[in-house]
């Protein structure tokens, strides 16, 4: 029997939440996006107003982070991320379970 806490369902139906694709940067080196600004997002990313987002702003900087984090891919993740904004935030940034692990596993310093 299929384990909900796994991601399966006891019906052993396949469900969207296990099969979004996520992508991650190909390192956190990599995150080449602005330290303080208004934040331009792409419509690809955030679809709904208002796509500009002030870094210094917390709740701003977190919605556009899970944003990127969740949408972007990874050109637009390395483009728009900054790391060190990225690693003062990502223990607050509501993310899917499976997003969070995907990135966690690939850069296990986010997870520390």
């Amino acid at each position: 029997m299929a384990d909900p806490r796994d991601g399966g369902d006891d019906t052993g139906r396949v469900l969207f939440k296990d099969t979004v694709p996520y992508d991650t940067p190909t390192s956190l080196n990599a995150l080449r996006g602005p330290a303080s600004g208004i934040l331009d997002l792409p419509v690809t990313v955030y679809w709904g107003p208002p796509q500009g987002f002030d870094l210094q702003n917390p709740a701003e900087l977190e919605t556009a982070y899970q944003a990127l984090v969740r949408e972007g891919t990874t050109a637009v993740q390395e483009t728009f991320l900054n790391e060190r904004l990225l690693r003062r935030v990502w223990p607050g940034l509501m993310l899917p379970e499976r997003c969070r692990r995907i990135w966690e596993e690939r850069f296990p310093s986010l997870a520390a």
